[in-house]
């Protein structure tokens, strides 16, 4: 039976919740979509214009679709994020994950022994976890282990082995770390005692093996047996340390996963807590790389089904910043005040911890995905219709009214290019008029670049307010250049990004990447532009006492300058010195107007 064509199938969807799948012309799976209402989804992407740019050639590539009716929109996330993993197409969001994590092994055995393991036998044995990390494991069993005396060894520790007396006690006995069972000098019972102990400590509860321990110490004191009783309140002490480490919330806080979602325009990163007792267990943020347009509800209840999965989570509860769909077996928490919203508050910045130093990794060992990224930041931060890959930043230096010069800077890929750093000095102003002097610099730079028919920057960056905009709005105007080239002023009081023709002000965040670059470029073009009006003046002042010299003119003074450098060497300077640039006769009225 033939395919039918895209319009047919498209009138054909039924409008209940359901799963959606669309392939190209080899038959190859493209997208995997969750939807409430499957015609009302699978129609917009054939009837909506859409923005991205990878939505637009991944709806050209769609040779047919095939969907899965499921009862409700639950139903359709729990479906959508098995045949994600099954097919893994190209255009949907990443949620591989190799890695092998660790777990904690109760082993199914007389005299259970415990340990870290990367592989579950299904034995029968005991498995808590998966961690995030072996560090997390090992810090967690050194507490145990100072704690409760077990066995390490691998033996055999059958009733009939031990009454035969095959095994011998080792050093671990006679150091104190085991209690010998492989010689029948612990009970079967005493052991297991201490395996459900230590049961309820890897899930998060300490309070069964506190009460314990401070009962055996009383008992202890009270029968006279202080050095024992010593010991006990040691490791009762071991125990309430690392609670207090690990306590962050409300210890009624019991049994609850939360999650927590921080994206850009590539990525997102889902944080997961799981919560026992008022302590967090276990922590992990998952990476996922975005294909299209997904928004955040989306991805983050995708995660959620994903990471609830991979960590055996048995979790009734989950906090999350916003309102998502999960299975109803689940009941979603978005809470608004109190403990609850602070640890949904300490996930979301886990998740942008995690981010800044993939940040950080990403700029060493990936430095392209790191410009790129920013790059579409200051694109969509500044409303721009393309990536500002060349910006180029003007300020005006003219202190006490004296010397005006204007400092112009460029920055390709985030980074400033110093070899293309330009000084202008002010000619056509009258004294100090930061409006006209960049009228006049801004209409000099660029009437260059065109003649010299030299690439403009997509992005031009005014350091001051709307006056100082209008003024080098007037020159893009004046060659043509007006939006052909996009510009914004940056105002240093309380750093407000001004837009042409727009009266309010964009205030960026102030830790956003955007607003950083704009500042390190402003900063830049004043350190460049107080630089080279510094040197300006300095020389300024030289000729100037130079030339007061009778018989000394502006060029001898030029000269001069040029040799020295400075008044103080010019003064340092022999005759012998001097008479090598100017001759004897000036060198002489030189030195003598100094001595």
């Amino acid at each position: 039976m033939p395919e039918m064509s895209i319009e047919l199938q498209l009138n054909t969807l039924p409008q209940s919740p359901g799963v959606y799948q669309f392939y190209d012309n080899d038959g190859k799976i493209l997208y995997v979509g969750k939807a409430k209402n499957l015609k009302k989804r699978v129609t917009s992407y054939f009837t909506k214009t859409h923005e991205n740019g990878k939505t637009r050639v991944m709806v050209k590539k769609i040779s047919s679709l095939r969907h899965i009716v499921v009862p409700t929109e639950s139903d359709a996330l729990l479906l959508e994020n098995n045949l994600i993993k099954k097919y893994q197409p190209r255009y949907n969001v990443l949620l591989k994950d190799d890695k092998s994590y660790p777990w904690i092994c109760i082993k199914k055995e007389r005299f259970p022994r415990i340990f870290p393991t990367r592989k579950i036998i299904r034995d029968g044995s005991e498995y808590f976890g998966p961690y995030t990390s072996m560090k997390t494991v090992k810090t967690l069993l050194d507490l145990i282990k100072s704690v409760y005396p077990l066995r390490t060894c691998n033996y055999d520790l059958s009733e009939e082995k031990i009454r035969a007396g095959k095994y011998k006690v080792c050093l671990e006995y006679h150091l104190g770390n085991c209690k010998g069972p492989c010689e029948d000098l612990q009970s079967e019972k005493e052991y297991q005692q201490q395996v459900d102990d230590i049961r309820e400590i890897v899930k998060g509860n300490f309070k069964t093996s506190l009460s314990y321990f401070k009962k055996q110490m009383n008992t202890l004191a009270a029968e006279m047996h202080f050095e024992e009783a010593q010991l006990i309140k040691n490791k009762i002490e071991v125990l309430e340390n690392y609670q207090v480490k690990s306590t962050i919330v409300n210890p009624k806080i019991n049994n609850v996963d939360v999650f927590s979602i921080i994206s850009d325009d590539a990525y997102a990163y889902v944080n997961f807590l799981q919560l026992s007792h008022g302590s967090i267990i276990r922590s992990h943020t998952m990476e996922i790389k975005k294909k299209l347009e997904e928004a955040n509800k989306d991805l983050l209840q995708l995660a959620i089904v994903e990471i609830r999965q991979r960590f055996n989570s048995q979790s009734m509860e989950v906090y999350v910043p916003f309102a998502v769909t999960l299975p109803p077996e689940l009941k979603v928490t978005v809470p608004k005040l109190g403990d609850k919203k602070k640890i949904v508050e300490l996930s979301e910045r886990n998740a942008r911890f995690f981010r800044q130093e993939r940040f950080k990794q990403v700029r060493i060992t990936d430095p392209d995905r790191h410009v790129n990224r920013i790059m579409a930041q200051m694109k969509k931060d500044l409303r721009l219709s393309e990536e500002p890959r060349h910006i180029e930043c003007f300020d005006n230096s003219n202190i006490q009214g004296s010397n005006p010069v204007a400092a112009c800077v460029v920055f390709k890929n985030g980074k400033s290019s110093k070899k293309e750093y330009r000084h202008f000095n002010i000619k056509s102003v009258e004294g100090p008029d930061d409006f006209a002097s960049m009228e006049e610099v801004v209409y000099r730079r660029y009437k260059r670049l065109q003649e010299e028919k030299e690439s403009l920057p997509q992005l031009v960056v005014i350091d001051g307010g709307k006056g100082q905009l209008s003024s080098a709005l007037k020159s893009l105007e004046a060659l043509g250049l007006r939006g052909k080239i996009a510009i914004i002023g940056i105002a240093k009081r309380l750093e407000e990004i001004y837009f042409p023709d727009d009266p309010i002000p964009l205030y960026l965040d102030k830790k956003s990447e955007t607003l950083k670059i704009i500042q390190q470029l402003r900063n830049e073009a004043h350190r460049f532009g107080i630089t080279f009006h510094r040197n300006k003046r300095s020389k300024s002042a030289i000729n100037s006492v130079l030339e007061d010299i009778e018989g000394i003119g502006e060029k001898t003074a030029e000269e001069v300058l040029k040799k020295f450098k400075s008044v103080k060497r010019i003064k340092e300077a022999t005759m012998e010195d001097l008479s090598e640039v100017v001759g004897w006769s000036k060198a002489k009225k030189i030195y003598e107007s100094f001595h």
